[in-house]
């Protein structure tokens, strides 16, 4: 196994084993194999992007198999009942990974910038001290703007999913063409929903990307 792929399989045993009160060891851990709190944060922060990308994918798909509900004439409503359904479950199971990777990030960014704000405590030279809480002040700024965009998204999403979800369960309960009529009713509201949160999640994708550009 080369070094790339056991630090990999390090940093995810670690992570997933180690709950909040060992996150020093884990920080011990990562250090030994060249990971510092700094570079922990920007993959944090790529993780939560990688997986609002995921989920923006998801909410797309169950915006398209709405929209192929929408359009049928009445007939094999049980099978979109189907599709539609595991859209919602996939849509689900995303919203809810994003969270995770949000709070990670935020934990890794608050034990960043209280380790940072020691270290320079600690520092004699008063002007360097005052350039390191110069540049400190400044990353957390970006990072309050980036966590405030992630949060944000986030938060979009359990609304939207909410809507879904009833989407789904109406066509379950009246597998026939006047619940599609009903469902047509409401069509232009869930799609619009969907359509802001997509744009909302591009937007602090963006955010992410810019935080990592002044983190590098």
């Amino acid at each position: 196994m080369n070094t790339h792929c056991r630090r990999s399989v390090l940093f995810l045993m670690v992570a997933v084993l180690c709950p909040t009160a060992c996150r020093t060891i884990y920080y011990g851990a990562m250090e030994k194999i060249g990971f510092e709190k700094r570079d922990l944060l920007v993959r944090a922060v790529r993780n939560a992007k990688a997986k609002h990308k995921e989920a923006g994918g998801e909410y797309r798909d169950a915006l398209q198999q709405l929209q192929a509900v929408y359009g049928r004439s009445g007939s094999n409503l049980e099978k979109a009942y189907d599709k539609l359904n595991a859209e919602y479950l996939a849509c689900d199971g995303a919203t809810k990974i994003v969270k995770h990777r949000v709070d990670e990030m935020d934990r890794v960014a608050s034990d960043l910038f209280k380790e940072w704000q020691k270290e320079i405590g600690t520092m004699s030279d008063v002007s360097l001290a005052g350039s390191s809480q110069a540049k400190l002040t400044e990353t957390k700024a970006r990072f309050a703007e980036l966590s405030s965009a992630l949060h944000s998204s986030y938060n979009a999403m359990p609304p939207v999913l909410d809507k879904l979800r009833d989407h789904t369960l109406y066509l379950k309960h009246n597998l026939n063409a006047e619940a599609l009529g009903a469902l047509r009713g409401k069509a232009d509201v869930i799609q619009s929903d969907i359509q802001a949160l997509l744009e909302r999640m591009n937007r602090a994708i963006a955010e992410a990307d810019t935080f990592v550009k002044t983190m590098n």
